[in-house]
């Protein structure tokens, strides 16, 4: 069974940086997608960042030029690299993975078919 284990959440200023990671065990990913989502308390979770298993790369656009998704080289890892953090990024991020191989990116949360337990981000003014 697949299993994602993240790390790299904590406490930071705004316009810091932080980086996430997701290790996914149990079950081989890297032919499908992984990506990261978030949720804030009272909001809906959303997409964050996606990457098949191509490298090609989705971002929100309140993401976009800030963050940045990359895999490692046996595709098992997925790492988030957030730059110029925001009180708005505030969120808990979820790894995710989907068992997509082709077609549109990943954007929405209905497609997830695995997620990781959450990693806390917070950002202060």
């Amino acid at each position: 069974q697949l299993q994602l284990a993240e790390s790299g959440g904590g406490l930071v200023q705004a316009g810091g940086s932080l980086r996430l990671s997701c290790t996914a065990s149990g079950r081989a990913v890297s032919p499908y997608v992984m990506g990261w989502f978030r949720q804030a308390p009272g909001k809906e979770r959303e997409c964050v960042a996606t990457i098949n298993w191509s490298d090609g790369t989705y971002y929100a656009d309140s993401v976009k030029g800030r963050f940045t998704i990359s895999r490692g080289n046996a595709k098992s890892i997925v790492y988030l690299q957030m730059n110029l953090l925001r009180p708005g990024d505030t969120a808990v991020y979820y790894c995710a993975v989907t068992w997509r191989t082709n077609g549109p990116p990943v954007t929405d949360r209905r497609d997830v078919n695995y997620w990781g337990q959450g990693t806390q981000v917070t950002v202060s003014s």
